[in-house]
């Protein structure tokens, strides 16, 4: 999940202040420490330091540094803690082969001992230093830079992206593990996704997997599996779909919880058409099958009881990580439907290649144009949620769930019914803002910020919402929360409730009403602070959180009080909401 970026150009000016401010793009990505290499006349100066980036600026005092080369990293860790040794770039024993990386190499520990058998000395505790050294390997006088980059990666098992500078080239290659390069007017670059290259360039190289290529200040190359290589081809993304500041709020994550209303609008003005070609592939499979993971997977699973209440048909879910254990039901004629803010999920993209086995036809939502994913799939849309620099997802949930609304109500017969109800849904989210339920949710963050455990309830299509609610409080605050059916507590669960316990029930005008209000009256008997997310006060609830009755489509505004107390939890414990530790927001390992 790490972040990768180089440049190669006529840039000679402060371009380690150029390499610091495209890692700054790419720093959700991983924050674990970060580092930069410049080369000057032939000699790399490499900066790391551990920690966020701003470290490394506060490090470098100002300097700048020259050069027309220069690649830098931004680290989330696998092999190796989180020390000044381990930050990437690396190198091999001459210093002149330096290498960021992405990804796991799995057979590093085979490579290592063999490459120290042959007199390689290592400074870190990394699989990437590996790939350093075995470069230098190959490099001989009847080998080529690109050559040898490339015989090095055919070596490496896993799913890696790797970025190599030596002299005046930058040689990249990708398998499983996003990268993509860009072609500008003043030189060339290479990233782990486009948001680095936003405001740079807006013609983008997407690498097949397996490909890669080699930079230069006049062209980039492609490099195809094989060895072969031609001049690349540019296509053009659409920037401001992946660009974004914080618009005056104080962080990314509660600017994206208050833009979710327009996320709705969005998503009911999507193209007719597009909504019934989908609900076409579903209607006409001979099985469907959602995957995704994370905050994806909970809406993929709200959607089964969506497709079964609206539309009365069937559809099977698993989450990204454990599908390819289930893929031999597959057929030619089975449909995946894969789920992804990113596009770049690992586990996600693993599931679609086991489903590709099969022939099976695979529709992604994603939103973030030029993915993996949408490169994969045979039909995309896109969720149109703008960009999400939080680690914490919101707004791509929000659409996602619109989408599977309108996909059940189109499938159903009911299109405009679908639509008109999202329209409804975002003006009720909007109302819900400017009645003040920022306030509100303010005053319980106070009540349960010293809380060791919270648990959330709810049945049907809320039980999802209690899941996704809970993955927020953790994620962010660090606050032990798990999110139940309301059913299960008396199979086990309501062991832990004790007097205080805080105990969010998440109650809507459904089928699942009175069952899911009594559950709540059994974890108050056994001394639950109750706290109700409902459209009405009931006589259980000890803290009532008013939301609208949004019919089939409450998990949208359910889910929203939890986002906020969320963020009010974590800032309240004095953490960055944006970047909860130990996470990344594209998830590129599995």
């Amino acid at each position: 999940m790490c972040g990768v970026f180089g440049y190669v150009g006529n840039r000679k000016q402060d371009l380690s202040g150029f390499l610091l401010a495209g890692l700054s793009k790419l720093e959700y990505r991983g924050y674990d420490s970060a580092g930069i290499a410049v080369l000057q006349n032939g000699k790399a100066r490499i900066f790391k330091e551990v920690g966020e980036l701003k470290n490394l600026k506060r490090a470098l005092n100002g300097r700048k540094f020259e050069g027309e080369v220069g690649i830098g990293h931004t680290r989330w860790a696998t092999h190796g803690q989180v020390t000044k040794k381990n930050a990437h770039p690396h190198t091999d024993c001459t210093g002149k082969i330096i290498v960021v990386h992405n990804g796991i190499i799995e057979n590093f520990e085979k490579l290592k001992a063999r490459l120290i058998k042959s007199g390689h000395k290592f400074k870190s505790e990394t699989d990437t230093e590996v790939f350093a050294h075995l470069v230098e390997e190959f490099l001989t006088k009847k080998t080529t830079f690109p050559e040898a980059v490339r015989r090095a990666f055919r070596g490496l098992e896993g799913l890696n992206a790797v970025v190599v500078m030596s002299n005046d080239q930058i040689v990249a290659f990708r398998r499983g593990s996003p990268l993509i390069a860009g072609n500008g007017k003043y030189g060339n670059f290479i990233s782990s996704d486009i948001p680095a290259l936003a405001e740079i360039t807006d013609k983008i190289i997407l690498l097949n997997e397996g490909e890669g290529v080699v930079l230069s200040k006049d062209a980039v190359i492609r490099i195809r599996p094989d060895g072969t290589m031609g001049r690349a081809k540019t296509t053009t993304i659409k920037m401001k779909e992946v660009t974004a500041d914080k618009g005056g709020f104080s962080h990314f994550l509660i600017k994206e919880i208050f833009e979710q209303p327009e996320v709705l609008m969005r998503v009911a003005s999507n193209e007719e058409d597009e909504i019934k070609e989908a609900a076409s592939l579903i209607k006409n499979a001979w099985g469907t099958y959602f995957t995704a993971c994370g905050t994806a997977a909970y809406a993929g699973l709200a959607a089964t009881y969506m497709f079964s209440e609206i539309a009365g048909r069937h559809v099977n879910f698993a989450v990204g990580s454990e599908f390819p254990y289930l893929e031999d039901f597959l057929v030619p004629k089975s449909l995946l439907i894969a789920a992804s803010q990113s596009g770049e999920t690992m586990d996600t993209l693993e599931a679609v290649r086991a489903a590709k086995r099969h022939k099976s036809k695979i529709l992604a939502l994603v939103n973030v144009p030029g993915s993996s994913l949408e490169r994969l799939a045979d039909y995309v849309i896109h969720l149109r949620a703008g960009p999400e620099r939080a680690v914490l997802s919101t707004k791509s949930y929000i659409a996602k769930l619109a989408f599977f609304t309108l996909f059940a109500y189109t499938i159903a017969g009911k299109y405009k019914k679908g639509v008109e109800l999202i329209r409804k849904t975002s003006k009720k989210m909007a109302k819900l803002f400017n009645d003040g339920l920022e306030s509100d949710i303010k005053k319980l963050a106070k009540r349960l910020v010293n809380s060791e455990h919270v648990y959330i309830i709810g049945r049907g299509v809320n039980y999802a919402t209690a899941l996704e609610g809970a993955l927020k409080i953790k994620e962010a605050s660090y606050i032990h929360a798990e999110g139940f059916a309301g059913g299960e507590l008396k199979h086990g669960v309501i062991a832990l409730i004790e007097k205080g316990t805080p105990c969010i029930t998440v109650v809507a005008n459904d089928k699942a009403r009175e069952s899911i209000l009594s559950n709540a009256m059994e974890l108050k008997s056994r001394g639950g602070y109750i706290i109700g997310i409902s459209p009405t006060k009931e006589s259980v609830f000890d803290y009532w959180i008013k939301v609208p009755d949004a019919k089939v489509a409450s998990p949208i505004v359910s889910v929203v009080p939890m986002q906020l107390l969320a963020y009010h939890l974590t800032l309240l414990k004095g953490f960055n909401p944006d970047r909860p530790r130990n996470l990344a927001k594209s998830v590129t390992v599995k």
